[in-house]
Formats: structure tokens, C-alpha cells, sequence
């Protein structure tokens, strides 16, 4: 019977890092006047995102919380509420993600930036990344480009022209077997495979990559610009293969977001999963106004994983799911 499972996970000069590491962030955001918030960590209600899972809990009372899986809502009611520029640095949880680069409870930084698009808010965060960052090795300047661009300089196909078949055949040349289960027609799950499996593992692997201006249907919680086709005004950092943070020009129509929220469900009861309840103070608040501004959430644990060599995310953590 092993004896030493109470151990940490992580080293103790990785624990003193990512101290060091939480402590520069704040001393940026400071310099930057940037106001440090906190949100609840239990909800009423759950992400929409057919690929996310909340993890539930049972009060005493026989209701149902949620354990959040971004600090994002509830801030944007704070921005609603009438602040400006705010971070917070927040535990969060997400169910059936375990493995080497994810925890179920993980650490996320996000923050917010009145006045900002997408290009400004991926800006801040280069500035961001290079000013903590103290790996051994120096980060050499970022790279940008767009999704289309970053699909099209991969496997020589214009975005305009895949569909399920097309995509599944790329995936095929790359040596991944799709799923036969997956519908042709879900084509924003093809094209989640497709960066996954041949596009993601093509990115410098020195560097930061921003792939920046999204298909529509991906928009998520950005806004819509009406390109020809149309983009989502959103961004997506990634470090070699590993996405680091994803970031969005935020949406402000309370009414859209609600057609959103529904599409989402919608999308959930096609892929079998169950429903969950709509964050309703959240279309309430942006009904009443949400400053134009930009955000973005960034896996601080991944980032150390990088900053310090590591290849588990087990090993700049104090104790994993395993270990807690």
C-alpha cells in the first residue's frame, strides 16, 4: 500500500513559482489600474456550452447550485453595474476533464477592458505574458493570425470549402479516425476536430500563437462582425498545441445572447446531453447595458506548465483530482 500519497504533487520550487508567478500578475493588473474583484464560485445556474460540463451540488434546502466554470457572468454584472477595467484570479471547475493537461478544478485568470476590441485585449495580454513570463528559455515575439489563415495555411483548403466529408478526409490523411458517430452536417464540430488534430499541432512550438476572428457559428459570447462570410470577433492563444487562453470582443445585445443561449441548448439536446438552466440575470444585466469592452480567460496552470518545463498539469499544482 503506497504511504506517501499525502505528498504534493508539485515540486515546492514550482509552488514558490506560481506564487511568484500570481503576485506579478497583480502587480501588472495594479499598474495598469485594473481592480482585482470576486464572484460567487456557486451559481443557480450552469454553462450552456455543449462541450463544457458544470458540476452540480445539492444544498441543504434540496435546491441545485453549480459549481462555475468561469468567473465570466457574474463579472460582466459587475460591468454592467457600472466598473470599468476588472480581473479576478479564480478557482473553477469543470466535470470529465482529467488528464494531462486538465484538472477539474483548475485556476483561470480573466479580466476585462472597457473600450477595447479583440486585437487590443490580445495586445495587453502579449504585454501581459511577456512581462511575467520566467522560463528558461526567452519567449520570442508572438505570432498572429487568423482562423482562416491558420486553416488554409495547413491543409491548403479555403475555410469556405469544408464540410463534414471534406474535413473527415483531412483527418483521415493526418492519421485520426473521426468518430462514426459524429453528424456531417455538425460542422462546428468538425472544425473543432480539424484545430484539434491538424491545425493546433502545426503552431510554433517556441512561441505564443493568437489565431484571432472566428466562423460565426463559433461566436460563443462575442460579437458578430458582417465580414463576407461573417466572423466571430474572438480569439483563441495557444502555445505550440496547448490553448493557453481565449478571449472575445464581447457581445452587448442581451437579446442575441439569449438566442445564443438557446441555440447552445438546442445543440445539447441534438448531442444527447442534458439541459441546464440559463443564467437569466445575465440577459437581464446586458439588456441594461454592458459597456463596450473586451475579455479573456487564460489557464494560469498551463502557462506555469510552460514557464517551468513541466509536462502534467498534476505537476504545478499542489495536490490533483488523484491527490485532493
Amino acid at each position: 500500500m503506497e504511504t506517501n500519497t499525502w505528498r504534493p504533487t508539485a515540486g515546492l520550487d514550482v509552488l514558490r513559482q506560481r506564487a511568484s508567478l500570481l503576485a506579478d500578475i497583480r502587480q501588472f493588473f495594479q499598474h495598469h489600474e485594473v481592480l482585482e474583484v470576486e464572484t460567487p464560485v456557486l451559481s443557480a445556474s450552469a454553462a450552456t456550452d455543449p462541450n463544457i460540463h458544470s458540476m452540480s451540488l445539492t444544498m441543504g434546502d434540496g435546491g441545485t447550485r453549480y459549481l462555475h466554470t468561469s468567473p465570466e457572468f457574474p463579472m460582466k454584472r459587475l460591468l454592467c453595474a457600472g466598473l470599468e477595467d476588472i480581473y479576478q484570479i479564480s478557482r473553477v471547475f469543470r466535470g470529465a476533464e482529467y488528464g494531462r493537461n486538465h484538472n477539474p478544478e483548475f485556476t483561470l485568470l480573466e479580466f476585462y477592458r472597457s473600450g477595447y476590441d479583440h486585437h487590443a485585449l490580445m495586445r495587453e495580454l502579449d504585454e501581459l505574458l511577456h512581462t511575467v513570463w520566467t522560463g528558461k528559455v526567452a519567449l520570442p515575439r508572438s505570432l498572429y493570425m487568423s482562423y482562416g489563415e491558420a486553416i488554409a495555411s495547413t491543409t491548403g483548403r479555403p475555410l469556405g470549402e469544408l464540410d463534414g466529408p471534406a474535413i473527415r478526409g483531412l483527418l483521415l490523411d493526418a492519421g485520426h479516425q473521426p468518430p462514426d458517430s459524429m453528424a456531417d452536417d455538425d460542422l462546428d464540430a468538425w472544425l473543432d476536430l480539424l484545430m484539434t488534430h491538424r491545425v493546433a499541432p502545426a503552431f510554433a512550438r517556441d512561441r505564443f500563437t493568437f489565431i484571432y476572428d472566428y466562423p460565426a457559428s463559433q461566436a460563443a459570447l462575442a460579437r458578430i462582425r458582417a465580414d463576407d462570410p461573417p466572423v466571430g470577433e474572438r480569439f483563441e492563444l495557444y502555445y505550440g498545441e496547448l490553448e493557453i487562453a481565449n478571449g472575445f470582443h464581447e457581445l452587448q445585445d442581451g437579446d442575441e445572447q439569449a438566442e445564443r443561449f438557446a441555440g447552445d441548448l438546442e445543440t445539447r439536446r441534438a448531442r444527447g446531453l442534458p439541459p441546464v438552466p440559463l443564467d437569466n440575470r445575465l440577459i437581464d444585466a446586458l439588456r441594461a447595458g454592458l459597456p463596450a469592452c473586451a475579455g479573456v480567460a487564460v489557464g494560469l496552470d498551463r502557462l506555469l506548465m510552460l514557464m517551468c518545463g513541466k509536462s502534467s498539469i498534476r505537476e504545478v499544482i499542489s495536490f490533483d483530482y488523484q491527490h485532493a
